[in-house]
């Protein structure tokens, strides 16, 4: 604006009425400014504050939302259990590409899988299951269901059956801390995995089963069953023997009612011991469990089954 804008009495020569009017024009421009400026900062404050309320609102909602949500669904049963897959079949050892590989003469070759065996069934210790307000004697032979009730009905915590390692024999490792391994004859563990409330039923005939299975068939039992997955690994395999109660998966030990209700709850078990693979070979084994309501699919496989490699070097 410069040093002409100022008070005083001046007389109002050309010079004097030029200047006042470019004194004028810089005051408006300045007023411009500012007031563009306070504008500015109102508007953006606005705007702010309006994302902040639309922000807070939105969280609310979902907050709200996931609390509805949560209001419908049950601590101790899947709410849409009837969209959920039949058991998959798994096995210990597990390991990369379900390959087992090594030297039996070479105890550092196999070690992790015996380690993992012995691991997996501490949990089965007898020592384990002594308590008689958690755990109940469901008999040695496959029987029908255990019921316990509904699952909703009681919210105390549930007995369980025992499961005594010594049902899965030479392959329980009690006796053999090696599993077999070191002679070249693995053993595997194996199991249903959980399902709360799930009932598995046994083959509703002989005739679902593989011919082998058919003359040992029992009415309270999954059974299971394993052969080459290859038709060029027919004959390589070699007996096949198998250990548990019914050497399957008993009934009374189904249903499962949780782990808020049955925390203790302990998974009949199949041992399975491969006695005479052919060595220096890679060997594709396939297993099945074989049920009413089990089933197979091809995008999941280990749905009520599963396959493994074997190559055992001598």
């Amino acid at each position: 604006m410069g040093s002409y804008c100022v008070e005083g009495s001046i007389k109002a020569t050309p010079e004097v009425i030029f200047l006042a009017r470019e004194c004028s024009s810089e005051l408006k421009a300045t007023n411009h400014i500012i007031w563009h400026v306070k504008f500015k900062k109102g508007t953006e404050l606005k705007i702010i504050s309006f994302y902040v309320i639309f922000y807070i609102c939105l969280a609310g909602i979902f907050v709200g939302t996931i609390q509805a949500l949560l209001l419908t669904l049950s601590n101790y049963k899947p709410t849409y259990q009837d969209r959920v897959a039949p058991p998959g079949l798994s096995h210990t050892p597990r390991s990369e590409k379900s390959e087992i590989a090594f030297t039996k003469s070479d105890e550092g070759s196999y070690k992790k899988y015996t380690d993992s065996m012995k691991t997996f069934l501490r949990q089965y210790d007898d020592d384990r299951q002594t308590d008689q307000m958690k755990f109940e004697d469901c008999g040695d032979s496959p029987r029908p269901y255990t019921d316990r009730g509904p699952l909703e009905a009681d919210t105390t915590q549930k007995k369980v059956c025992r499961f005594r390692r010594s049902l899965l024999g030479s392959c329980s490792g009690v006796d053999d801390p090696h599993f077999g391994f070191n002679e070249g004859k693995p053993c595997i563990i194996v199991k249903l995995n959980r399902i709360v409330f799930f009932r598995p039923k046994a083959p509703s005939s002989n005739e679902s089963l593989p011919e082998p299975l058919q003359a040992k068939a029992q009415p309270n039992l999954i059974p299971i069953y394993c052969k080459n997955k290859r038709d060029e690994d027919e004959g390589k395999i070699g007996e096949i023997k198998y250990f548990g109660m019914g050497e399957g998966f008993p009934l009374q030990y189904y249903p499962y009612y949780g782990k808020l209700l049955q925390p203790q709850y302990l998974q009949p078990l199949v041992a399975i011991q491969f006695t005479n693979l052919t060595l220096d070979q890679e060997l594709r084994v396939e297993c099945k469990a074989f049920g009413e309501n089990i089933a197979y699919s091809e995008k999941d496989r280990y749905q009520g089954r599963f396959d493994i490699k074997f190559t055992i070097k001598s």
